[in-house]
């Protein structure tokens, strides 16, 4: 089994930067990709940000060139580093890993993955 859990959420003004953590365990080994997913009341899941294995990286439109997706595989960690945040970046932001092989054109999707962390809460106001 693979855990998986999220740190760093809180509260931000717009236009400030907070940078979040998931720290996995477990087997990690067969993690093939790993990504970022908010989901904000009354809305769907959003893929936010993804990394696969080769380290290659995929951003949602509306986040790119604010957010940057890392992993340090030596402290098995991810992270998303957020910065000039808008009210609308304000939802509940999980992480999550794929134990199975990842698709570069499903990044981005939910049902590419299947372990998930409980999430962190991120509020900008």
């Amino acid at each position: 089994h693979v855990q998986l859990v999220e740190s760093g959420g809180g509260l931000v003004q717009a236009g400030g930067s907070l940078s979040l953590s998931c720290a996995y365990s477990g087997y990690t080994s067969f993690i093939d990709c790993m990504g970022w997913f908010r989901q904000a009341p009354g809305k769907e899941r959003e893929g936010v940000a993804a990394i696969d294995s080769d380290g290659s990286t995929s951003y949602a439109d509306s986040v790119k060139g604010r957010f940057t997706i890392s992993s340090d595989n030596a402290k098995n960690t991810l992270y998303l580093q957020m910065t000039n945040l808008k009210t609308e970046d304000d939802a509940m932001y999980y992480c999550a890993a794929s134990s199975t092989r990842c698709w570069p054109s499903a990044l981005l999707d939910g049902t590419t993955y299947n372990i998930w962390g409980r999430g962190t809460q991120v509020t900008v106001s």
